[in-house]
């Protein structure tokens, strides 16, 4: 019997969907996108963030004023309840995702280990 993994993966994709992990990150996103100062201060700090990723992935050294900048928006992030709850939900959902890659990288690691 021929497998098509891309049907597996297609399937998990709509499973993923119905997880309470999902659906719990889906309205902590909402939650933060209704309330317009969490949804200005979220967007701030995924832009740092994604400047700051790329310049490591660049192996760029991060300046003083980066830091401080990155550490600022953490402390205010500390202090806004609805993105606190929606981090711990892109948590749980990447708990999940670790989960199942464990699950599907079980076959190489145990061909490695013999």
């Amino acid at each position: 019997m021929a497998v098509n993994i891309y049907d597996t993966a297609n399937q998990m994709e709509q499973e993923i969907r119905e997880t309470n992990e999902y659906k719990s990150l889906q309205r902590a996103f909402a939650d933060v996108q209704q309330d317009e100062n969490a949804s200005a201060l979220y967007k701030e700090f995924q832009e740092v963030q994604s400047k700051l990723q790329q310049k490591q992935m660049n192996g760029e050294e991060l300046s003083e004023d980066e830091i401080k900048k990155v550490h600022a928006i953490a402390d205010k992030i500390e202090s806004v309840d609805l993105i606190k709850d929606l981090m711990d939900k892109e948590r749980s959902l990447n708990q999940l995702f670790t989960d199942i890659n464990q699950i599907i990288v079980k076959p190489i690691q145990e061909l490695y280990k013999n």
